[in-house]
């Protein structure tokens, strides 16, 4: 692994160096290591995919909530209006 060991001055920090360079990473080395991932077509369609079938079905989610909000408020405004007939004077009504 050391080819050449030499202790004259500066000779510690060189096999210092020199074992560095030729020892294999450690564990920890490796796990903060990010190694540049290669994206392919088919995995960066299969992305495209993915992320267009999930907002399509927040779309539908969404348009969903709204038809249904707009049907509860529907309701509330024709009991709204019976009430509103129910309480109304039989006096004021001009034929």
């Amino acid at each position: 692994m050391i080819q050449d060991i030499s202790f004259h001055y500066g000779g510690a920090l060189q096999l210092y160096a020199r074992v560095c360079e030729k020892s294999p990473p450690s564990s920890r080395t490796l796990r903060k290591r990010r190694i540049p991932v290669m994206v392919t077509g088919k995995r960066l369609a299969d992305i495209g995919y993915r992320t267009f079938s999930a907002s399509m079905m927040l779309l539908t989610v969404y348009g969903g909530y709204l038809c249904v909000m707009r049907g509860y408020r529907y309701v509330q405004r024709q009991n709204q209006l019976k009430v509103a007939a129910e309480n109304q004077d039989p006096g004021t009504i001009k034929d």
